[in-house]
């Protein structure tokens, strides 16, 4: 019996403990509801965006590039072997058609010319004597003084002398025309471009001694793709790029055989004498077409590569709560020209599209479009 007042007491102590217990949780629970009430939704992303307008076509711009040649390219040589005497020409040095740039030694080449001269003179006098003596036969001939034997040896001396003559004629022809290639001569105006060999070299015939570019008429040659050789017409003018701007030039040539390592036709265009252009310098030219396909031209900004190599675009929706959220579209990227590119896919015309920033962009994300 003396027991009782102490469980009595131990019932209240577990009674009030466990109403703490509930009343904490209950008041954490309140807090915790009350916390999320107070939380604010995210704002939407401010976005800017461009309405997807659609077309049945579009123009395609194609830009070839090629090089500026000299009309005129030449490796210059002698025709003759022989020591290289003289090479005056450097390279940069601008010369006149028919100056002599070279000269090989003509020493033993105008040996030969002496004694062939000597020899033709020699037999000058020989056949001058016998044709005197030709005549003289034929009187005596007449009156039997002379057999006919001894008329014909004279006549046939006559005519040896005279064979020998025109061989030695010929000879002298042959050594004056070698001389007259002992010296290297410009063929045009033009620079010098490079130059090969230096004096004291024993040349063979043939071999390249100096290039020469001409400088007064200048070509640009681009190879054409097969695909769009009909867009070019010879004798019309074209605008090509260079280096310090734009010129009309001449389409010359065409060709319509393709250069199986490039797979394009050469185009050869006739430059102005205005342009100021050296030899050897890249040139462009540009080509359009209308290439028809329905889609729409959207900024490369806005473009987001995708796996495998697709591309997609964030199209703008509108929830029903009015909210606007940021949606993938893949596309087909037709044609690329400077910071556009024509796309084709389920966009449908004047559907917003996000312009640029579509990295940070996930879809599904509540934006606000800013018309761009």
């Amino acid at each position: 019996m003396p027991q009782a007042p102490r469980s009595r007491y131990s019932v209240f102590v577990f009674s009030s403990a466990a109403a703490l217990l509930v009343t904490t949780v209950l008041t954490a629970g309140i807090t915790l509801r009350a916390g999320s009430a107070g939380r604010a939704e995210p704002a939407p992303l401010p976005v800017t965006v461009l309405p997807f307008a659609e077309e049945q076509s579009y123009r395609e711009t194609l830009r070839l590039s090629g090089l500026v040649q000299a009309k005129a390219r030449a490796q210059l040589a002698f025709e003759i072997p022989g020591l290289l005497l003289a090479l005056e020409a450097e390279e940069g040095l601008a010369v006149t058609a028919g100056q002599v740039l070279g000269q090989l030694d003509t020493r033993q080449l105008q040996a030969q010319r002496d004694v062939a001269a000597a020899d033709l003179a020699s037999i000058d006098a020989e056949l001058q004597l016998a044709r005197l003596r030709l005549e003289r036969s034929a009187r005596l001939r007449e009156s039997g003084a002379v057999s006919a034997q001894e008329y014909d040896e004279t006549r046939l001396t006559a005519e040896a002398l005279a064979s020998r003559r025109s061989a030695l004629l010929a000879r002298l022809e042959s050594l004056d025309i070698n001389l007259e290639k002992s010296a290297l001569r410009a063929p045009y105006d033009g620079v010098v471009a490079a130059r090969h060999l230096d004096p004291g070299t024993v040349l063979q015939a043939g071999e390249p001694v100096l290039q020469l570019v001409s400088v007064d008429s200048l070509e640009a040659r681009i190879g054409i793709p097969a695909s769009h050789l009909d867009e070019l017409e010879p004798g019309q003018s074209y605008l090509l790029n260079l280096r310090n701007g734009d010129v009309n030039a001449t389409l010359r040539a065409l060709r319509r055989d393709i250069d199986t390592r490039t797979h394009t036709a050469l185009a050869v265009f006739d430059l102005p004498p205005t342009a100021t252009v050296l030899d050897g310098e890249t040139v462009s030219l540009s080509l359009e077409r209308s290439v028809r396909a329905r889609g729409g031209w959207v900024p490369i900004s806005a473009l987001l590569e995708g796996e495998r190599g697709a591309w997609t675009v964030l199209r703008i929706s509108q929830r029903q709560d009015g909210a606007q959220v940021a949606l993938r579209e893949a596309v087909e990227v037709l044609s690329v020209d400077d910071n556009r590119a024509f796309v084709r896919g389920s966009l449908r015309d004047g559907q917003p599209v996000v312009a640029d920033g579509v990295h940070r962009i996930a879809a599904g994300t509540a934006v606000q479009a800013l018309e761009g």
